[in-house]
């Protein structure tokens, strides 16, 4: 029985997308854009199975003939750019209606039944990058002991608190009361725990972060693989994404190199018919939102060079994807989310046939072909077509 994995390589986007000018990104290209400011990525594990194929990328060269499925995904959801909608999408769920965003902070109702609920009052309530705030709110944070409560341009409701001031636990019970708030027009797609150490002036965030997301709606193809018998599992934030839904277990990463060696130890050792779903952040969280062109590269280099070890961990039959959910550009004076292509490279294990270019019309692609290669079906209520 076969087996499936889906890497999500977080902001790796592959080009505009054609509404781009809507979402104000147009001309961002986190891919090729970041190859062209490094002088070329180093990246010969990705580049045998087809990822130049996909573009023109400066460093790796297109290979005829590659093993794989390579192209680039249309996203179809208007919710927005953002982690839970790409992610969603792939497994056939598109949002037609955006999450709502607070680009003026959110409705001081909302922030005093928090403080209420919470016994802590709140500082900040406005849009913010993470490490910056922490630097401008963190010693007065230390000294209240107030919540620091921001957003940005996604649909968030971020909590950072100083680890040695308000215990992990407490700032997680914070976030479920934040969440239980977030309703209706107010329903933010995630609602994230930001704890940071340190001293002032010298504030650094920790890889304690935690998502409190919406429950995904139903029916996706989460729910479809499991009513078939398929097993998941999740590495990284990805159980956090769904809610815990539709999960069979789920283990956290503090990097990205713990990320990929749970993913080679689970394609060791998980039984057939299951399928293993990972999420690798840190080219959106430390390195995209940094407009760190040479940290976003030498991450894609250390995923590459692990690249390797995860195939020798798969076996005859089972499918691999890796594939991205949004872009955040590195190279332009944005820090936030562009609206691009995802990356599509589908790689069937011992079928060298299974070979060429599929530009695909949703995200949806993904989780389609998952479905089709463990169960033998395509469930076409949902959306998205399997690459073979």
């Amino acid at each position: 029985m076969p087996r499936a994995c889906v890497i999500v390589l977080d902001a790796v986007g592959a080009g505009d997308l054609p509404d781009a000018a809507e979402f104000g990104t147009a001309g961002s290209n986190t891919i090729a854009h970041t190859a062209e400011a490094v002088g070329g990525l180093d990246v010969p594990a990705m580049q045998q199975l087809g990822l130049g194929n996909v573009m023109p990328i400066e460093g790796c060269p297109p290979r005829p003939g590659a093993p794989a499925i390579w192209g680039r995904l249309v996203e179809q959801s208007k919710g927005g750019m953002d982690t839970t909608t790409g992610h969603w999408e792939m497994m056939g769920i598109v949002r037609h209606e955006p999450f709502p965003t607070f680009p003026h902070g959110f409705p001081e109702q909302l922030l005093d039944e928090f403080s209420q609920r919470t016994g802590r009052g709140v500082l900040g309530n406005y849009p913010a990058s993470g490490t910056e705030i922490i630097q401008v709110l963190g010693e007065e944070h230390q000294r209240t002991g107030s919540w620091i409560v921001y957003t940005s341009a996604d649909s968030v409701f971020q909590i950072a608190a100083h680890e040695e001031t308000i215990p992990l636990d407490e700032l997680y019970q914070a976030c479920r009361t934040a969440r239980e708030l977030l309703t209706g027009p107010l329903a933010v797609a995630r609602v994230i725990a930001r704890p940071f150490v340190g001293v002032p002036g010298d504030y650094v965030r920790t890889p304690h972060r935690h998502d409190f997301s919406l429950h995904p709606p139903t029916p996706n193809r989460m729910q479809r693989l499991r009513e078939a018998g398929v097993t998941i599992h999740a590495v990284g934030k990805i159980s956090d994404i769904f809610a815990g839904q539709d999960v069979d277990d789920s283990v956290g990463t503090e990097s990205n190199m713990q990320g990929i060696q749970r993913t080679i130890e689970r394609m060791r050792a998980v039984d057939d018919n299951s399928f293993v779903f990972t999420n690798l952040v840190e080219t959106d969280m430390i390195w995209g939102h940094r407009n760190d062109p040479e940290g976003f590269a030498n991450c894609l280099r250390e995923f590459d060079a692990e690249l390797p070890r995860l195939l020798q961990a798969m076996r005859h039959g089972d499918l691999l994807i890796l594939t991205s959910d949004h872009g955040c550009d590195p190279t332009t004076p944005s820090t936030d989310h562009s609206r691009e292509h995802a990356l599509l490279i589908a790689h069937f294990v011992g079928l060298p046939s299974a070979s060429g270019r599929h530009d695909g019309a949703t995200f949806g692609d993904v989780g389609a072909t998952v479905q089709q290669h463990l169960t033998g079906r395509h469930d076409d209520d949902l959306p998205g077509v399997p690459i073979l």
